[in-house]
């Protein structure tokens, strides 16, 4: 007979493992993280297409580590805007002794005194460069009356202010040229009109561009002579305000535009046969065209 109490005791364990079921949390920390960046992308996007050009950049220049936005501050907009209450700089704009009320000690304070001055500064001289060729083109149409060739002349003009500054424009005529057919020898008038701008010129001290168009050829022709008509005729204007006493070196470029660029709908009408002498803007406004 056997002996019950001999039998060896077997103890089972069983190991539990917490949370096995679902892998835990973490998932739900990554799915937290991707939500927000899909969020701030979503934001950046709206931002970029809800935004001007200028906006963007600001934006870039407030974030920009390189580019403080005055010497006591981080860049942040919270209670001290970034500045550091430990900084000798530090100035108190509340309370009592507060310098809320003296906007230009608190710019001077921050480092922004000499910005606004310069603004204020190129406002100014951009406003008195609008005088200058607004006078300069008034003086211009003013002319004509010394001689029957300067009068004769001025029926060749157009003058407009545009961004990029004061253009005189000089064209053909149907039954009066600026110059010999197919060459860039001028006449009569084109040289008095040289004379005129050469006088106009002393009112203002801004730069020059020259820029020479012409009319459209036949297709039949054997070579366009389109490109090289228009850049001689504009290096020979640039030859005649030298002569006439315009100083070479306010010159900044003359340009060729062959018949790219008509002024009416018909491209050969002699209307496209011109001259442009533009007077330029010392700073060109944002956004620079012509108008």
């Amino acid at each position: 007979m056997s002996n019950d109490f001999e039998r060896p005791i077997i103890i089972k364990r069983k190991k539990v493992i917490s949370g096995g079921g679902h892998h835990g949390g973490a998932w739900k920390v990554a799915y937290a993280d991707f939500v927000t960046a899909m969020m701030a992308f979503f934001m950046l996007m709206w931002l970029l297409n809800a935004t001007t050009e200028n906006q963007r950049k600001g934006l870039a220049d407030y974030f920009s580590p390189e580019i403080p936005i005055a010497r006591i501050s981080g860049g942040g907009d919270g209670a001290m805007g970034g500045s550091s209450a430990f900084s000798q700089e530090t100035l108190a704009r509340d309370g009592v002794g507060g310098i809320g009320k003296d906007q230009g000690v608190v710019q001077q304070a921050f480092g922004t005194a000499g910005t606004m001055q310069a603004l204020a500064e190129a406002e100014e001289a951009a406003a008195k460069e609008e005088e200058e060729l607004a006078a300069a083109e008034s003086t211009l149409l003013g002319l004509g009356g010394d001689s029957l060739v300067e009068e004769l002349a001025l029926t060749h003009v157009q003058t407009r202010l545009t961004d990029e500054g004061l253009v005189v424009e000089i064209f053909d005529l149907p039954d009066n040229r600026l110059f010999e057919p197919g060459s860039d020898t001028p006449k009569p008038q084109l040289v008095a009109l040289a004379q005129m701008i050469n006088r106009v010129a002393t009112i203002v001290s801004n730069s020059a561009a020259i820029e020479g168009y012409t009319r459209a050829r036949p297709i039949v022709e054997a070579r366009d002579i389109s490109w090289d008509l228009s850049s001689s005729r504009a290096n020979r204007m640039r030859m005649l305000l030298i002569e006439a006493g315009f100083e070479g070196r306010r010159i900044q470029r003359v340009t060729g535009h062959a018949d790219r660029s008509p002024k009416t709908e018909r491209p050969m009408d002699y209307r496209n046969n011109r001259l442009e002498v533009v007077f330029l803007r010392t700073n060109p406004r944002a956004g620079s065209g012509r108008r």
